[in-house]
């Protein structure tokens, strides 16, 4: 692969998920290491990215509008199956936790006949609510996160360690044998209360997701009570996840 399109590719991966690891870089654009390195100074040069320590970043993200739309069409049909089949795991009237990943997003647009109590820190599932008579959505406090449409910070995590939950619903920015990862390390303390005020964990990823090593460890998957993703997620993968005693659901 020629340098130019491989940069092309790399600065692209980057506009989809903000922050990549080395790793993570060379396993998308197949290269080395060492030739990543050189692509990512070359890009750091031009201004259009920024190196970290281990990875890089976009200087400039795109706009809050653009990534989170840009987030519901990458992977759009399996992130709808996934959707799909994770919605039928939610009982009528159950209390549900709902984070502010763009496939639990479509989840919570397949949860109306189900009427569900939702807590969200999500303000695209609480507008989407906002005017239906029968479903009751609690928003957590918190600072705005607009790129992410989000809320986060101490009164958010506030608000989950203030609740139970029947199920919590989580996306990620990866997964892979050691457990579930994203990419904002402003989620990983609202998901990790989360998960501790649940009775039930269920983490709904595309398979794009799968064997992805992401930014930040969120839990093992000790943590996981039921993994829901598309049937072409690596088989090795998802062998490993169900012999960690994870009941493994493909769309």
């Amino acid at each position: 692969m020629q340098a130019e399109l491989r940069q092309k590719l790399i600065e692209q991966y980057l506009e989809e998920v903000e922050f990549a690891s080395l790793e993570e870089l060379s396993d998308k654009v197949d290269a080395s290491l060492s030739t990543v390195r050189r692509d990512l100074g070359i890009l750091s040069n031009n201004g259009k990215i920024k190196r970290t320590h281990g990875g890089a970043r976009l200087i400039q993200p795109p706009s809050e509008e653009f990534n989170f739309s840009r987030r519901q069409t990458v992977e759009s049909d399996g992130k709808l199956r996934v959707a799909e089949r994770c919605a039928e795991l939610v009982s009528p009237n159950q209390n549900i936790f709902l984070d502010a990943g763009s496939t639990v997003f479509e989840v919570a647009r397949k949860l109306e006949e189900k009427t569900p109590h939702i807590v969200t820190n999500s303000l695209s599932i609480a507008n989407l609510y906002a005017g239906h008579r029968d479903i009751e959505v609690i928003v957590s406090g918190g600072v705005i996160y607009p790129r992410l449409q989000v809320l986060v910070g101490e009164l958010a995590v506030k608000a989950y360690q203030s609740f139970n939950a029947d199920i919590a619903i989580l996306g990620a920015g990866g997964a892979t044998e050691d457990g579930i990862m994203n990419s904002h390390m402003l989620l990983i303390e609202i998901q990790r209360a989360m998960i501790a005020s649940a009775q039930q964990v269920i983490v709904c990823l595309d398979s794009s997701k799968m064997g992805r090593r992401s930014f930040t460890p969120l839990c093992d998957w000790k943590s996981v009570d039921v993994l829901v993703t598309n049937r072409d997620a690596p088989k090795a993968l998802i062998s490993h996840i169900k012999k960690q005693k994870v009941e493994v659901l493909l769309a």
